[in-house]
């Protein structure tokens, strides 16, 4: 498959790329409030666009510019004969000279404002964060904290403007508190931090106001911190076969696992193998499964496996192997395992065979991918699960230069790491997907891609995001609570085949 197909993803920044959008965006402009009132208006439009019948609105202003263009929404509100109130905290009035002004001409149209002491804010249709926006790193003091628990304790749906206050813009970490908004309106560019981990679930629906008129370009050349991937991006990589194609081109996978009592671990990566398009599957795992697993799947060549020896002419004739599913750690586990890291092949490490690599290390063969869940990512790096999620970029990297292989950290938000690529965020997937077996499935699709003659970073970030693609269509079709991995496989021969998704 091609390796250079029109790029489709979106660029993510951290937050001192955006304050250099900022900057650039002010110059170009000529006056720095215009990029402000610019701001303020889109974020108005944005609450008329989604409550237009909302008649009290309260605007939560910080102190900084992230204050200056709720002002400016708030004038336009007041502007519009809504009744609004700007509400900030005592002793941080406007600081900024930009939002003094826009604090200003909101006095000027006769707006009103109140202090907030303590207690409950003003009643509200809708409520408008512009209280941090991404200039907060840290925890929110006791004074600001408590403000940020009144706007979660009332009962209007919140706007949060750039970013919800508390929620770090680089990490995805949401300090203790964090604003929990209905939707966030990002400014200029977006946010890689609003991509993953518990940023998810405070920001709600995101939109993004580049701020930008004809010709304008503010985010040329400035570093990008990630590249977002969604559905429509498969078709990068999953483009129609040949039509002399035959099952060796599309390759063998060997799938290992599956010791006694997690026979349904190995069946479920080697039908997800098979759904996404490997040419052979191959399965080597206890012989009390074979029967089991045939059944169910009489695709695919399934071998009970003794001992290590026996795995030997399996492993010499697979192009990719996917090692963990239900393989356990004890003796029978780690000879396959041990085994399999010698054999020099195309590699994808989940599940025990991530828990034996922390307990035993090894050094992986070139190329390799692991698909650590948090709990897995911390055992790897020494750390607390707290510590992966306070930062899954970092934890991410972290185990790239590790291990010295791909890395899909999983999760919401899921990040594919390798050296010297730009990260990918997955856009898809759904809570539904907690739920045992899941990433079995990720396994086999990944490693059919790998097999499929994708290089291990495009695998790896194309067999995340078809995953979550088609849990994302099976939860449509059904709910999210009550899931099951297997409810993913026709999803995953659909979503294999964009050419006939967009026809």
């Amino acid at each position: 498959m091609p390796h250079d197909a029109a790029p489709f993803t979106a660029a993510l920044y951290d937050a001192a790329a955006l304050r250099s959008v900022e900057a650039r965006a002010a110059q170009v402009l000529g006056d720095d409030y215009a990029l402000m009132r610019r701001a303020g208006q889109a974020a108005w439009r944005e609450l008329l666009a989604h409550w237009p019948q909302a008649q009290r609105i309260v605007v939560v202003c910080g102190p900084g510019n992230n204050g200056g263009d709720g002002y400016v929404l708030a004038r336009h509100a007041q502007e519009a004969g809504r009744p609004v109130i700007a509400v900030h905290l005592p002793g941080q009035a406007p600081r900024s000279e930009l939002a003094r002004r826009a604090a200003c001409d909101y006095a000027a149209s006769g707006g009103a404002v109140e202090v907030f002491e303590s207690g409950a804010l003003p009643v509200a249709d809708v409520l408008v964060d512009a209280l941090f926006g991404i200039g907060l790193a840290r925890a929110p003091d006791a004074v600001s904290g408590a403000l940020i628990e009144a706007i979660n304790a009332q009962s209007a749906p919140v706007l949060a403007l750039d970013v919800p206050s508390g929620v770090d813009a680089d990490r995805g970490h949401a300090h203790s508190p964090a604003v929990i908004a209905v939707r966030t309106i990002e400014f200029l560019a977006a946010k890689a931090g609003l991509r993953t981990g518990a940023a998810l679930d405070h920001a709600g629906t995101v939109s993004l106001a580049t701020l930008t008129q004809a010709g304008d370009n503010f985010t040329t050349d400035v570093p990008v911190r990630a590249e977002r991937l969604a559905p429509i991006d498969l078709s990068r990589w999953l483009t129609p076969r040949p039509r002399d194609s035959h099952k060796g081109r599309n390759g063998r996978v060997l799938c290992i696992g599956g010791d006694h009592g997690s026979g349904g671990a190995i069946a479920l990566c080697a039908e997800a193998t098979l759904r996404s398009g490997a040419g052979l599957a191959e399965v080597g795992t206890r012989e009390s499964h074979v029967t089991a697993l045939l059944s169910r799947l009489p695709e695919a060549m399934a071998h009970g496996v003794v001992d290590a020896a026996s795995l030997q002419m399996a492993l010499e004739r697979a192009d990719v192997i996917a090692l963990g599913p239900g393989l356990g750690q004890d003796a029978w586990g780690r000879a396959l395992f041990e085994r399999a890291m010698a054999s020099g092949k195309p590699l994808l490490l989940d599940a025990d065979a991530l828990n034996l690599l922390a307990a035993h290390p090894f050094a992986l063969p070139a190329d390799a991918v692991m698909t650590p869940h948090p709990g897995e990512a911390a055992r790897l790096l020494g750390c607390t699960t707290a510590d992966v999620q306070c930062d899954r970029f970092a934890a991410a990297h972290a185990l790239c230069e590790r291990y010295a292989c791909v890395v899909v950290l999983k999760g919401a938000g899921s990040i594919v790491v390798a050296a010297h690529e730009t990260p990918r965020v997955i856009a898809a997937g759904n809570p539904g997907m907690a739920v045992g077996g899941m990433g079995d499935v990720l396994s086999g699709v990944i490693s059919a891609l790998r097999a499929q003659g994708l290089r291990a970073f495009d695998a790896a970030s194309c067999g995340a995001l078809l995953h979550a693609a088609a849990g994302d269509a099976a939860a449509h079709e059904g709910g999210e609570r009550g899931l099951l991995p297997s409810d993913l496989m026709p999803w995953l021969r659909h979503f294999a085949n964009p050419e006939s998704v967009r026809d």
